[in-house]
């Protein structure tokens, strides 16, 4: 990346904007479409979880059966025998039915979160963009979303079970023993009491920092792979790697500190609910009644039993307390991603009337008090080119994306055929402007769909028509499956392959209003120029508005702006400008083709025009 491209990116960098609750919904709105699904997964649960005391109660009269001085009722074993098997076939069927609906609707719901994601990602401002790592929106849309399915899939049936099953059983157990129900509770109430100590505010910082540094290390892969080629050209990969070692153990250091803090707690709770401590407790207390004479050494049985019933779906609930946790943060995440604010749309849609482009006294300024665009008033005629120069973070960039509306200037207006593009619906604005970036991404699809991108519906020989325009035309064909090969999958494009891509959307999109950044930097000469014909000379008059780095570029356009500390410092025809000999004289004289010779400097400036 050049210095030009380093400033200008800084150049477009803003703060995120503020979350606005009101924005995106809550957790609960978003789920509330498939209540219905979650309340079967409920239903099913808890029958499956009663049926499966069955098999436990089974045994217990077994036991009693068996143990009672007298002769066996060989009927009564049959039938507590039966009911056993019954229950656990029950279990087995309602709480597959119930896993299975509830990993359903764990696909459903992630899916819609993706959805929903992906919508507001698509409607806020592109300034929102600047500010947040490849690796944490990558974090939100993949892992974060993935991390709802404890919360989706599992919590609302083993928070049934953890309720459910443990109330049966100590109404059953209550008609045994009041007492030894009491003792057998023990265990239960020394895991409870340390619950709250897992969520004290230093807890709940040490989670925040372990996901902070999670995202960290995720952003610095990222960022290292992407940027392997800069780093390779210029000898930069110890640095890198020490950035990734030091994202790595800042990692370490944080995770190490939380679980410290939780690995006792963990233990205890582990400990308190383990069977052997349940029975040796219900043993305790049990020994103690029955030596006393207060109870029958068979009622001893069901509490054996159904004790570990009591904690062992408290004790699965603690297992997945992380992850319930985890998806708890992973949802806030979310949240704060569908709650930014995205740019607003009008109440009453206005129609432009023609492409006429006019900028009135705008002002735009990515932080409070410091404004990148200062009073700029400018006006794009149809069937022009007007070519923006400027040195590094004078506004360029800025400039140019006020027309797509990435961002609304902060005073002002941005007017198409007579609308400020804030009255206009954001439909109609695409289909009136487009724009082709220096920085050009691809989608992972075939050639013909990232070309067809702005017109879905376009038929292969519009493709065809408009890559042959951009010139790209041959190199697809010599692809292994031509305009079906997938990018990404059947061919990787060099830098100047994608970005005729990119103007061949353009072309195809036929827009009325074309914005460039530098579109054609990677291209040939050839290549250029025959772009350039393609881009300026369309069926109809298109308003063009382009950053210009390159003579040629500037040469060929009707109007030159000169930008300076977000102030137009000069603005005409090239030749006109040249002959004044200020600014963009001194842009012209800097570029490394000036020195080159006379011909090649004025190139696209009328000899008759030359500056004396």
């Amino acid at each position: 990346m050049n210095a030009t491209a380093v400033a200008e990116a800084r150049e477009r960098s803003a703060p995120p904007p503020a979350a606005d609750p009101a924005a995106g919904p809550s957790l609960a709105r978003l789920l509330h479409p498939y209540r219905w699904g979650f309340a079967a997964v409920v239903i099913l649960q808890v029958i499956g979880a009663v049926a499966g005391l069955a098999p436990l109660l089974a045994v217990v009269e077994l036991g009693r059966a068996l143990l009672s001085p007298g002769p066996i009722d060989h009927g009564h074993v049959r039938l507590v025998v039966i009911a056993g098997a019954i229950g656990f076939f029950v279990r087995l069927l309602f709480t597959a039915a119930s896993s299975g609906i509830g990993h359903v609707l764990d696909d459903h719901v992630q899916l819609s979160f993706r959805r929903r994601l992906a919508m507001r990602l698509g409607r806020v401002p592109i300034g929102w963009f600047s500010r947040r790592r490849t690796g944490e929106l990558a974090k939100v849309v993949g892992r974060d979303v993935s991390a709802m399915h404890p919360l989706i899939a599992h919590a609302p049936g083993e928070l049934v079970s953890a309720f459910v099953v443990p109330l049966v059983s100590l109404a059953y157990l209550l008609t045994v023993d009041w007492r030894l129900t009491l003792i057998t509770l023990i265990p239960v109430a020394l895991a409870v009491a340390l619950v709250p100590l897992m969520m004290t505010p230093t807890r709940l910082r040490e989670q925040k920092a372990f996901d902070a540094a999670m995202e960290r290390i995720a952003s610095s892969v990222v960022e290292f792979v992407q940027g392997i080629s800069v780093i390779k050209a210029f000898g930069g990969g110890e640095r890198a790697h020490r950035e990734f070692r030091a994202a790595a153990d800042d990692f370490a250091r944080v995770f190490y500190r939380m679980v410290r803090g939780l690995s006792a707690l963990g233990a205890g709770m582990q400990v308190a609910l383990s069977p052997p401590f349940v029975l040796l407790v219900v043993l305790t207390g049990g020994t103690a009644l029955i030596t006393t004479g207060s109870m029958a050494p068979a009622d001893l049985l069901p509490f054996l039993l159904l004790g570990l019933g009591l904690t062992a779906p408290v004790a699965a609930l603690g297992h997945g307390f992380d992850d319930l946790q985890a998806a708890r943060r992973a949802a806030g995440r979310i949240l704060d991603v569908l709650a930014v604010r995205s740019l607003p749309e009008p109440a009453h849609p206005v129609t432009p009337r023609g492409h006429r482009v006019e900028l009135r006294d705008v002002r735009f300024g990515y932080e409070t008090g410091h404004e990148v665009l200062r009073g700029i008033d400018l006006v794009l005629e149809p069937g022009t080119v007007t070519a923006v120069v400027g040195p590094s973070g004078s506004g360029k960039s800025t400039l140019v994306r006020l027309l797509p509306r990435f961002f609304d200037p902060t005073h002002g207006s941005v007017v198409l055929g007579g609308a400020d593009l804030r009255e206009l619906d954001g439909g109609e604005l695409h289909r009136m402007v487009s724009f082709v970036f220096q920085d050009v991404r691809l989608l992972r699809a075939s050639v013909a769909d990232n070309i067809a991108l702005a017109v879905p519906r376009a038929g292969h020989d519009d493709v065809v028509r408009a890559a042959r325009l951009a010139n790209i035309h041959d190199r697809i064909l010599a692809l292994p499956r031509g305009y079906e090969s997938v990018i990404g999958e059947d061919v990787t494009l060099s830098g100047g392959e994608a970005q005729r891509i990119s103007i061949a959307r353009a072309l195809l999109a036929d827009t009325p209003v074309l914005v460039l950044d530098e579109a054609t930097a990677f291209a040939d000469p050839r290549t250029e120029q025959a772009v350039r014909d393609a881009l300026v000379t369309p069926a109809g008059e298109r308003t063009v508005l382009v950053i210009a780095h390159r003579l040629e570029t500037v040469a060929g356009a009707d109007t030159v702006v000169v930008l300076e500390n977000g102030v137009i410092v000069e603005r005409g025809r090239p030749a006109d400008l040249l002959a004044q000999n200020g600014r963009f004289a001194a842009f012209w004289q800097s570029h490394p083709s000036a020195s080159a010779d006379g011909t090649e400097t004025r190139r696209g400036i009328p000899q008759g025009d030359q500056p004396r």
